[in-house]
């Protein structure tokens, strides 16, 4: 009888051992800003359990104005980031983190300008006010007044307001191509000049998926769980039904309402934000050194970055280029 009971005792250690072996590994992911259609791939692959399938129990916490992820990374108490286009300057400061996969193909900043005034392209905006923030001034900003002749005394504040753009038709400002436009058709009823840097020739990648350089070195199994579970999350959420992440969206930003949801997602799919280019063969989130090394060039030619950085440091093409989930689209 006690032969048995050890014996019961030892299965029970056995069951319980397996229990913990196929519980989820914890992640934890920050975004860049408030839950939008903008990330609405990594909201699909929670709400559908893509995550789950890959073996990843996945809390999405939400970015804004006043909150640094990017410490939480470095503290280790975030396992992932979306840095933005901001793998570069990893390689600058000398921090342990790394780009492992680039959603967005395109960066969704626009330039956005009065329909009637003839600011309907780059070349027209030369001498006209701009708002734009200030991180931007010292980003792409540097790009577009390279290649087209514009001056900083044409910058002004951008307070993300668009009363000031809807009450002077020569004032242009930056936005947010799934954003602004929408909110000045249904709020001043007319459709402005929409002009995506992207169109311009600017090749950074954007939405990039970052980590540290040590999970990539002790765990590379569950960053290549993460991002293959991203991109799945990607395909389902803009070939198949959005309603599950669309849900869990509206959930974590109340302010956030279904239409601008619609127009953030059908934007990103015409303009080919996340799908295109290379994805259409490598699989969304592709990233390659030949267009890295275009990027810094552009960039270092206009001072935003200096000369001669190792900038293959800056990324990782181990997780991505591997056809997750190309030829599965609904």
């Amino acid at each position: 009888m006690r032969r048995a009971r050890l014996l019961g005792l030892a299965a029970l250690g056995l069951t319980l051992r397996a229990a913990v072996a196929l519980a989820n590994d914890r992640v934890t992911f920050g975004l860049d800003w408030k839950a939008e259609a903008e990330y609405g791939g990594f909201y699909q692959a929670v709400a559908t359990g893509i995550y789950a399938k890959h073996g990843l129990d996945v809390t999405i916490e939400q970015g804004g104005p006043q909150i640094n992820h990017m410490t939480l990374l470095m503290a280790g108490r975030m396992q992932f980031n979306l840095s933005g286009g901001q793998a570069i300057e990893f390689v600058q400061q000398h921090l342990p983190f790394v780009a492992v996969a680039a959603i967005f193909q395109k960066d969704p900043s626009v330039l956005i300008a009065h329909p009637g005034v003839g600011n309907d392209n780059f070349p027209a905006l030369k001498g006209k006010p701009i708002e734009i923030a200030a991180d931007v001034r010292s980003g792409w900003w540097r790009f577009v007044a390279g290649k087209f002749g514009y001056s900083d005394s044409q910058i002004r504040p951008y307070t993300f307001n668009l009363a000031p753009f809807l009450a002077d038709k020569n004032l242009v400002q930056e936005g947010y191509l799934g954003s602004e436009p929408f909110l000045i058709e249904t709020e001043a009823n007319f459709k402005p000049v929409v002009l995506p840097i992207a169109d311009a020739g600017y090749l950074g990648y954007d939405n990039i998926i970052a980590t540290s350089t040590r999970l990539v070195a002790e765990n590379p199994g569950l960053v290549q769980r993460f991002v293959d579970g991203s991109i799945e999350g990607w395909y389902s959420y803009l070939y198949g039904d959005p309603a599950p992440a669309d849900a869990l969206i509206r959930k974590a930003n109340p302010d956030m309402p279904q239409a601008l949801i619609d127009y953030g997602r059908r934007v990103m799919i015409e303009h080919g934000v996340v799908d295109s280019g290379d994805t259409k063969t490598l699989g969304i989130g592709a990233m390659t050194a030949a267009r890295w090394a275009a990027f810094y060039r552009s960039m270092a030619s206009v001072g935003v970055y200096p000369q001669g950085l190792d900038i293959a440091r800056a990324y990782t093409l181990r997780f991505v280029d591997h056809g997750v989930g190309v030829g599965g689209k609904q």
